[in-house]
């Protein structure tokens, strides 16, 4: 069944992490996982310490190009009544200034960020659609 948008934003800002999906000027997709976090319409994912190959990241490159994100959280069970997904879709940009808002947002969420604050910068995602899908109420 469909779930109503609000349902949607719950279970996603209730969700730990969510697959982010951009595609380049060719549409090439590029997935990866990310921790956020959300207010209202608005999602935030900060670049992180976590070790990653390069600095140049494609998903940097990607919003830079076409700006297009979609975000997917979703719960599996081997009982399948209790599968749901929700996806944001929306527009990013890269903030490289006006950060501590949402790192703060993302500290709130994660303890991780509260001992050490990303010093990458922060990804912030206007929503303009919210879908989702539960195979049954609740």
């Amino acid at each position: 069944m469909d779930l109503p948008e609000a349902e949607a934003r719950r279970r996603f800002a209730a969700a730990r992490v969510a697959r982010m999906a951009t595609s380049d000027q060719s549409y090439q997709p590029h997935l990866v996982p990310v921790t956020f976090a959300v207010r209202g319409d608005v999602v935030v994912i900060a670049i992180d310490h976590k070790p990653k190959r390069s600095t140049d990241l494609k998903r940097l490159r990607n919003i830079a190009g076409t700006g297009l994100v979609s975000l997917l959280v979703d719960e599996y069970s081997e009982d399948w009544s209790r599968l749901w997904w929700v996806r944001a879709d929306g527009r990013a940009e890269v903030l490289q200034e006006a950060r501590e808002e949402p790192l703060d947002w993302l500290a709130a969420k994660y303890e991780q960020y509260r001992r050490a604050r990303p010093a990458g910068p922060v990804i912030r995602i206007q929503v303009h659609r919210w879908r989702g899908w539960a195979a049954t109420e609740g």
